[in-house]
């Protein structure tokens, strides 16, 4: 029986939203990935099919691999046109953030989104949530955002408003922020909803296709570079790093998702339990940092002690401000600070295979 974290008392101040609001702004954090798009889909034609304005803004624009969801045309690219989305914002009744803990999250949107009037809600599975909202539903025990989208419409006693498109959209998210179903997803009750997502009429072998399945050759090329030239293996401290520059991205036509899931892939590497990923944004002229792990290691520790950053336990990202060099010196500091640590967490990366 599926077991519903939230409860009619969780949703109830929304609701009364609902009942006056007409303008809603769904925005979600940068670098969108599936579960923030299919989160934010997901609430957006939900809202639409009861007759509310509801659009998506997101703050750069999201990987083509996205491009087949339901409504994915109709999103707003703050970085592309953000007169039209800062107007958006202002005439707003209720902004809704989905995906993120705090307001930083969202980039040039944040100032916008903090200034307005409108009632704000966090709809959001990271730890420590910040302030700025007037409602915060926070479950950072779920496996994705796009998983308590779902329970935020039962617990409003909406679930037969779940169509194809938004069951579709939901699926999405729960499918590309477990990786597949292969982190994050021990839950029993997230299979149910899985089921669930199922019987509204998602096509789960189509979803999975167009994902991991439509790579350009670029990207099958950059793979190869990466796993050939850029990753290297530290055996003593279980940990794998791989790093890319702008020049290099460059040279493979990287575009936007190409760099997606290249984390994971040391992890296939038996007695590797944590992978980082530093790659070079020379938009933003920094650093950004993502870390996986397996079993009980705090990959989220490493982003936070080291780059800034957080996450979940197994999967986590942070920033850093300066060059790539730096940030690989940065990385093995951290690595030679933690082999002096006395948390068993911890010191599982260090024991010998």
């Amino acid at each position: 029986m599926f077991k519903n974290v939230l409860t009619a008392a969780d949703v109830h101040e929304f609701k009364n939203w609902m009942t006056w609001a007409d303008r809603f702004v769904i925005l979600t954090h940068t670098g969108p990935d599936g579960d923030a798009v299919g989160s934010s889909l997901a609430l957006c034609s939900f809202l639409r099919d009861k007759g509310k304005d509801a659009v998506v803004i997101v703050p750069d624009q999201a990987p083509d691999f996205l491009s087949w969801l339901p409504g994915f045309k109709d999103i707003h690219v703050y970085a592309a046109d953000s007169g039209v989305c800062d107007e958006l914002i202002s005439k707003a009744d209720v902004l809704c953030g989905l995906d993120f803990n705090t307001v930083s999250r969202i980039a040039g949107a944040s100032a916008g989104f903090v200034s307005s009037k409108a009632k704000k809600i966090m709809i959001d599975h990271h730890p420590y949530p910040g302030p700025d909202f007037d409602l915060t539903v926070s479950h950072p025990e779920l496996s994705s955002a796009s998983e308590l989208v779902y329970h935020f419409l039962c617990a409003m006693g909406q679930y037969k408003s779940i169509t194809e498109d938004i069951a579709t959209c939901m699926y999405t998210g729960i499918m590309t922020d477990t990786g597949g179903f292969s982190y994050s997803s021990s839950d029993p009750n997230l299979f149910i909803v899985v089921s669930s997502l199922l019987d509204a009429g998602v096509d789960k072998d189509a979803a999975y296709a167009h994902v991991f399945h439509s790579w350009s050759e670029s990207r099958l090329r950059l793979q190869g570079f990466v796993l050939h030239e850029k990753m290297k293996i530290f055996k003593d401290c279980s940990t794998a790093l791989i790093t890319l520059s702008s020049g290099e991205m460059e040279k493979f036509d990287c575009r936007k998702g190409d760099t997606e899931g290249l984390v994971n892939m040391p992890l296939q590497i038996l007695g590797i339990k944590m992978s980082v990923f530093l790659r070079e944004d020379s938009e933003r002229n920094q650093i950004k940092l993502s870390a996986r792990s397996t079993g009980s290691v705090p990959c989220n520790r490493f982003a936070s002690d080291f780059f800034g950053g957080g996450g979940h336990l197994n999967a986590a990202g942070g920033e850093f401000n300066g060059t790539l060099e730096q940030a690989v010196a940065r990385f093995m500091t951290g690595l030679k600070s933690w082999k002096k640590s006395t948390d068993d967490s911890i010191r599982q990366l260090f024991k010998q295979q």
